[in-house]
């Protein structure tokens, strides 16, 4: 059985790594080159880096913050937010990511991960999703700049086409849960996961080690990305990983 990954996630905003609930009240939650290094040493299988307000600040990227961060790091590592061009990938690459992640660009020119799969290969390609339940069905829709405006997108079909252009992975983040700590939305991942070959990455809602059992089990997610629970001390990276091997569900990193 292939093994699943646990992925530590840093929002950053203004070159600080922050967290709030369903996309709104952040709060600081530290220096993302040192938190970084921390989740990794912890046992993170990857580290993933979201500008958050890139998108919204017509800007790109912070390359510093990227490098710094970057330094830090022995696993892959995922930088996103403000890419919105092959260029724009190219500095991120150039400043030590293995991956990057783009969500409101790639809506918006489908085409761009393409470019950037043809250059980089798919590996290196994430489409990100933000999606949120439509009138509290089993129906998602996806959302862009930050999870504010809606695009009318069902998500699991984006997350088909994205998977068509080249992408090598769908993040999906439901925006319902997101910060939340009530589990993961399981219908949201296993709809996108049977549906599509690559892997999908859960994400939004992780509170406890039910809710990962649950996102590897009944949301069929390939890995689980987390953020809140890492940064404030709530569960030790290594311990979840111990409890989730524990549990029937195979981890990288010896436990």
């Amino acid at each position: 059985m292939l093994t699943k990954r646990i992925i530590a996630c840093l929002d950053v905003n203004a070159g600080r790594v922050v967290k709030g609930v369903q996309f709104e009240q952040l709060r600081d939650a530290g220096d993302p080159a040192e938190l970084a290094a921390a989740h990794s040493r912890a046992g993170a299988d990857e580290v993933v880096l979201l500008d958050i307000s890139a998108t919204r600040e017509n800007r790109a990227t912070l390359a510093d913050t990227v490098r710094r961060t970057a330094q830090q790091l022995f696993v892959p590592f995922t930088v996103g937010g403000g890419i919105r061009s092959l260029e724009d990938a190219m500095v991120v690459f150039e400043a030590g990511a293995d991956k990057v992640s783009i969500n409101s660009a790639a809506l918006a020119a489908p085409s761009l991960i393409t470019r950037i799969a043809e250059r980089y290969g798919s590996q290196a390609v994430i489409v990100a999703i933000d999606a949120k339940r439509i009138n509290g069905e089993a129906r998602f829709e996806a959302y862009v700049s930050g999870g504010r405006n809606p695009t009318g997108r069902d998500a699991v079909a984006w997350a088909q086409e994205a998977e068509g252009r080249g992408a090598g992975e769908i993040l999906l983040t439901s925006m319902d849960r997101d910060g939340t700590g009530a589990g993961f939305d399981c219908d949201l991942t296993r709809a996108c996961a049977e549906s599509l070959r690559i892997p999908v990455i859960a994400s939004g809602g992780g509170g406890d080690v039910q809710s990962f059992v649950e996102v590897f089990h009944d949301g069929k997610a390939d890995a689980a990305l987390a953020a809140s629970i890492f940064h404030f001390g709530l569960h030790r990276l290594g311990d979840l990983k111990r409890e989730l091997q524990s549990a029937g569900i195979p981890m990288r990193w010896p436990c």
